[in-house]
């Protein structure tokens, strides 16, 4: 099972790609790197790979952190999910939104509608963002997976049938 940060780093190298030398992203913003912003990067900014990366995974474990306080209720891929989101839009946005609220109410069904919400920068509807956050939904409603490693399968004691029968008949009282 890959972790929340491998997750996240995924999604953000995914749809951000990295551009070394600092720009204005679609929404208006001066952006570096893999998406990083901040009072920091002006358009005078220029990075090395090195750079770009540890600030990308500086800035993804800031996301992971506040998306934690603000959905306690979530973990593995969900939080890794929302996390994207807040590292795309910021933290502010998922604290006021319906998404959040819905998310801590757990109603899962109204989740996928309200990530759809996210998809404008600079007043446009973005392609891109449509994709990130369609992205978005896939990665919070992926099954976990877990592994087993060969001292714990080796540890797994199968039950006999006598075993499963005698279970079956404890269940009936």
């Amino acid at each position: 099972m890959a972790s929340e940060i491998e997750e996240l780093s995924k999604l953000i190298k995914r749809f951000e790609g990295c551009q070394l030398k600092a720009y204005i992203c679609p929404a208006g913003v001066v952006t570096c790197g893999w998406g990083s912003t901040g009072p920091d990067i002006s358009l005078k900014t220029v990075w090395t790979q090195k750079q770009a990366d540890e600030r990308m995974l500086r800035d993804a474990q800031k996301f992971l952190n506040e998306a934690r306080k603000l959905c306690p209720n979530l973990s593995g891929n969900k939080l890794a999910a929302v996390a994207d989101f807040c590292y795309n839009l910021g933290s502010g946005r998922l604290r006021t939104s319906t998404l959040r609220k819905k998310i801590l109410a757990e109603d899962w069904e109204a989740v996928p509608s309200e990530f759809r919400k996210w998809v404008n920068g600079g007043g446009k509807k973005l392609k891109g963002l449509v994709i990130r956050r369609e992205a978005e939904i896939e990665l919070f409603f992926r099954e976990e997976v877990v592994t087993v490693t060969a001292t714990e399968q080796a540890q797994i004691v199968p039950l006999s049938f006598a075993g499963r029968l005698l279970n079956f008949f404890r269940s009936l009282k």
